[in-house]
């Protein structure tokens, strides 16, 4: 299993980043099996952490609904 502590700390677009590398290494076929499966749980790691940045901002930007005057508001007085 790999150290996958800093996933955490990443922002959206740096882990959707690393994600594509590994996709781009495991794509080539150029990786011995073990570093591939090294990279293919990282990249587990890193899609889950995206999926949750993801799902974040998208409540996020949910609970911000347009007033009929056009100024915003937080949905629910939230």
């Amino acid at each position: 299993m790999t150290n996958n502590s800093d996933i955490a700390a990443m922002s959206f677009e740096e882990a959707l980043a690393a994600l594509e590398a590994i996709v781009r290494g495991l794509e080539s076929g150029q990786q011995k099996l073990e570093e591939a499966i090294t990279a293919y749980e990282r990249g587990a790691a890193l899609k889950k952490h995206c999926e949750e940045k993801l799902a974040h901002a998208e409540a996020r930007v949910q609970a911000i609904v347009a007033r009929a005057d056009g100024s915003l508001a937080l949905k629910d007085g939230e």
